[in-house]
């Protein structure tokens, strides 16, 4: 028996490393239950879908591809309400894969929210950091961001300005951009602007559900998310973006400056690619040809709710077994919690709420309960 353990993080609990760990340990532990733990293979792979992680994840892949060491860079920078904070990104040869979490995160703002004004500045340090390394091309995994600017925050950290009609520079936030009507590269810090860029998305979200899906969790209400949902369609003027083009909406709309700004500086829009995050990771890690090695393949995440299926890690796997022939592994899910049905065919184990033990060791049990139904659902 060959099992495959590759599940997301759960968020402010475990990693995904850690998940994968606990969940090994369980499975271990049902396979020498049923004494069968000497003819089965237990392998890990972390997996990221463009949220929290995703640097991590894919920063080890590629040393892994490369055989060449990488480095973890951690230097000050600003949160999302323009707090001191320090943040770290994964630096591996030329290629920097950097979060959009690390520096704009919603956790580390959660007692501040202010999402008229909350900007990505801080990520956008991180990004001319990383030039100024040697990085040529920067993979910013787009998930849990704090700010719905457009990417407006990145692009004054590379010193680009936002202007109204009458010339004066707009205060920092998504709000102010109702007002937008120029954007000033005359300071940019062009080799910055001009690196290969990869965005890796968690989500499908066209520009206006930067703020009308994920403005509530950022903390906006009423009025404020129609006016950051007006905002984003008067970026997208500005910029010449569509605004119901899919993915520009990820991390409050930071595709939609980043791909302006390429595509104004070298007149093409090859230098910056969107892509979405669980399928771009499962490549990287070489995942799809490790499932025809693979009997069952157990993922999680914290919460599986209706978003778990739109391009998130548990939905990204369900679709590569559902592609497969009729040998493709069995999926199972380890989560925290479940508000909708797994997919056909799927395993699904919630945690114990009612433990009192740490996160990794109700991860542990509840994959020990999910590989025990598998193991009695084969030999009969």
């Amino acid at each position: 028996m060959r099992i495959l353990v590759a599940p997301d993080s759960f968020k402010g609990t475990a990693s995904a490393s850690e998940a994968a760990a606990a969940m090994a340990l369980g499975a271990r532990r049902a396979l020498t239950a049923c004494d069968i733990a000497a003819e089965a293979t237990v392998t890990t792979l972390p997996m990221a879908d463009g949220g929290e992680g995703t640097a991590e994840v894919l920063a080890s892949a590629a040393v892994a591809r490369h055989g060449i060491p990488g480095q973890t860079i951690t230097l000050p920078t600003t949160d999302a309400v323009g707090r001191l904070t320090e943040a770290s990104y994964q630096l591996v040869g030329e290629e920097a894969f950097i979060d959009v979490a690390a520096a704009t995160g919603l956790p580390a703002v959660a007692d501040a929210l202010d999402p008229l004004h909350a900007d990505s500045y801080g990520t956008g340090v991180l990004i001319a950091d990383a030039e100024a390394r040697g990085a040529t091309h920067i993979v910013l995994g787009l998930g849990g961001s704090a700010s719905i600017d457009g990417g407006l925050g990145i692009l004054a950290a590379l010193g680009a300005a936002a202007h109204d009609s009458r010339g004066y520079a707009l205060p920092k936030g998504g709000a102010p951009l109702v007002n937008l009507d120029t954007i000033d590269t005359a300071q940019l810090n062009m080799k910055a602007a001009l690196l290969d860029y990869t965005l890796v998305a968690d989500t499908r979200a066209v520009p206006i559900q930067a703020a009308t899906m994920y403005g509530p969790q950022k903390g906006a209400e009423g009025e404020q998310v129609a006016l950051l949902a007006g905002a984003m369609l008067q970026l997208c003027e500005v910029t010449g973006t569509d605004a119901h083009a899919e993915f520009m909406g990820a991390a409050g709309g930071i595709p939609i400056a980043l791909s302006w700004l390429s595509r104004t500086l070298w007149g093409t829009d090859e230098h910056c690619s969107i892509v979405p995050g669980g399928h771009y990771v499962a490549d990287k890690l070489g995942l799809p040809a490790r499932l025809t090695e693979t009997d069952l393949l157990i993922t999680g995440e914290g919460c599986f709710d209706e978003q778990s299926l739109t391009g998130k890690v548990v939905g990204t796997l369900a679709e590569l077994t559902a592609e497969g022939t009729a040998g493709s592994p069995t999926l199972g899910v380890i989560t925290g919690s479940a508000t909708v049905a797994p997919p056909e065919g799927a395993l699904l184990h919630e945690l114990d709420s009612d433990s009192h033990s740490e996160v990794a060791a109700q991860i542990s049990a509840a994959t020990e309960r999910l590989v025990t139904e598998f193991i009695q659902s084969t030999t009969g």
